[in-house]
């Protein structure tokens, strides 16, 4: 059976971008992290080693925002491998790394990349 566990709307304030400015500054992000799994086990028995923990996926989020790239997709890219080594209960992840109010020519709300 394949079930979806999503982490949605992790808010975290990093340092990403290729201008210099975004290194010193920062800015707001937003992570959304979806893993297939299958926890019909976790649902029977209500034992939570039995599924994914939130909390961890939250900290994979939180470590890789605080290393600092010039590209969300080198994040996104990080945080995707991440989560597939960590939890071997996850077939399938998908991992969104949102970059709000980008400094660009123009105004912009957000950017954002998905890995698969």
């Amino acid at each position: 059976m394949m079930n979806l566990i999503a982490v949605e709307g992790i808010n975290i304030y990093a340092y990403h971008g290729c201008l210099a400015e975004e290194g010193l500054i920062g800015g707001n992000y937003i992570v959304d992290v979806y893993m297939q799994t299958d926890f019909t086990e976790a649902a029977k028995t209500d034992d939570l080693n039995k599924t994914i923990d939130y909390c961890a996926v939250y900290e994979i989020a939180e470590k890789e925002m605080a290393i600092r790239a010039k590209l969300i997709e080198e994040v996104a890219m990080r945080i995707h491998k991440a989560i597939l080594k960590d939890f071997t209960a996850v077939q399938k992840a998908r991992v969104r790394v949102t970059k709000l109010k980008p400094p660009m020519n123009g105004n912009v709300d957000k950017v954002y990349v998905e890995i698969e």
